[in-house]
């Protein structure tokens, strides 16, 4: 029952939950746009209704998004007033302007293009899905924004134990944001496109609408490759930038208690005795270390036991000079590693699909397109693992070296409370979760062709009634 313990959970559980539905809907919206793209300069109704069909379940996953967003922020007022009341000048400018500029620019033109469907000019009803997804991207930035801050503080000055920005610039070209945004982006249109690739697959498998999904998988693998790619490259550069910034998030997240030798080498898996500080066994790969932190086969990486000695010293006015600056190793460790080989696999997958593609064997490659329909969960699980990493792996801190996650939770609120509503959003959360897999497989199992089907058994309904006969009217 302890507060701290609480709270946290309470907040590491509703920000993943909440991000299971972001890069989704990222991802998603610009499937949605390229498949309409194709529909205006092809000219073929196959990509409209592609765009119709993927639209439905974006719009689902979107409108479960927003809900889930909104119980999360509350919590910054509701547990953790003292870190509100400390960045709250900084951390508020870009939530803001999330909310007020992105978020408000994808609700806008979201309702444009649900119901400017042959009413708008084509390329007029396309612009709005394209700022659709531009502002997903946008709303994205922001809120990375406001978390990079929390990493890497820049742009601001304290002044009466507040954190006060003077330099909004400064916070905008951060360059842990400049290293996260791309990653999560690129994780995003990889989650979208699995997301695609697996329904598709699934459909091929039953033979139902066969030309449909085909194309549907055919656009869908060209994204899983550019977004698995692209989140190797730009984790890769992540990585690096924290061996400069953060290098305790880097040296547990790597199992590294004393300094590493030169070349350091990368290691895969290990036994992690955190009590004695040192790790039983370990399978390493020599020189990796070095390349994946300097891009170099050489140099060496900090450890956390030095680390920690000098991390004493240099926070002892502000934290005293007992406080533990390492994070959760174990967790750290092995999300990391989660995430890595979640990521090597959709990349494997991305790339044998373009090869059975490219010999038009896709769509009669049964054990391909079996194994696709899991393959819809590992984005999801390794973009889990990735914030769990990128969170845990920056304890204590909160702030990174201005306030402990222990100094910023709510004062006056008891550990009852943070219980009750742990436990009140996660039921209102499981509710939300099996509603929308019951939406997804409604709008599923529908099809292509089930909105037209419906479209016309209204309109028919709406001619077959005669306004002037009050006999039927009654």
């Amino acid at each position: 029952m302890d507060k701290l313990f609480l709270a946290r959970l309470q907040f590491g559980s509703t920000t993943v939950f909440h991000f299971l539905f972001v890069p989704l809907s990222i991802g998603l919206v610009f499937m949605v746009a390229l498949m309409e793209t194709l529909y205006v300069v092809k000219k073929k109704e196959i990509y409209k209704k592609m765009s119709k069909f993927w639209g439905h379940l974006f719009l689902i996953n979107f409108a479960v998004g927003v809900v889930t967003g909104i119980i999360q922020e509350f919590q910054f007022g509701m547990n953790w007033s003292d870190y509100s009341r400390f960045v709250g000048d900084v951390f508020g400018a870009p939530l803001a302007i999330e909310a007020l500029l992105a978020f408000f620019m994808e609700s806008t033109f979201i309702g444009l293009w649900i119901f400017g469907w042959d009413r708008l000019n084509k390329k007029l009803h396309l612009m709005c899905i394209w700022l659709v997804a531009i502002g997903t991207v946008f709303s994205s930035f922001w809120i990375l924004a406001a978390n990079s801050f929390m990493q890497h503080p820049v742009g601001f000055q304290e002044i009466n134990g507040r954190a006060e920005m003077n330099d909004f610039w400064a916070l905008i070209t951060n360059g842990q944001l400049l290293v996260e945004f791309p990653h999560v982006i690129f994780g995003a249109f990889a989650t979208g496109a699995f997301f695609v690739a697996g329904v598709s697959a699934y459909k091929l498998l039953k033979k139902q609408d066969v030309d449909f999904f085909r194309k549907s998988f055919q656009i869908a693998l060209v994204l899983v490759i550019i977004g698995g790619f692209g989140t190797a490259f730009s984790g890769h550069q992540q990585a690096q930038y924290l061996v400069k910034t953060q290098p305790m998030k880097m040296a547990a997240t790597e199992g590294i208690w004393d300094d590493t030798a030169d070349p350091a080498p990368w290691t895969m898996i290990a036994g992690i005795d955190v009590a004695n500080q040192k790790n039983t066994w370990e399978v390493n790969i020599p020189y990796a270390l070095s390349f994946l932190s300097y891009s170099t086969f050489s140099g060496s990486v900090q450890g956390m036991k030095s680390l920690q000695a000098e991390y004493q010293e240099k926070y002892k006015d502000r934290f005293g000079e007992d406080m533990n600056y390492i994070p959760p190793v174990k967790t750290s460790f092995w999300s990391f590693r989660i995430m890595v080989l979640s990521g090597m696999l959709m990349i494997l997958f991305g790339l044998w699909g373009a090869f059975l593609a490219w010999r038009k064997k896709l769509t009669t490659s049964k054990w391909y397109l079996r194994l696709m329909i899991p393959m819809i969960g590992f984005p999801f699980l390794a973009n889990s693992m990735g914030w769990i990493m990128t969170e845990v792996g920056r304890q204590p801190w909160v702030v990174f070296g201005y306030m402990s996650t222990a100094d910023g939770v709510s004062p006056n609120v008891s550990a009852g409370s943070i219980l009750f509503s742990l436990i009140a959003f996660s039921t209102i959360y499981l509710a939300l979760a099996i509603v929308l897999v019951w939406l997804f497989v409604r709008e599923i199992k529908k099809g292509p062709n089930g909105h037209d089907h419906d479209d016309k058994k209204g309109k028919k309904e709406v001619v077959s009634v005669d306004p002037f006969d009050l006999k039927g009217a009654q």
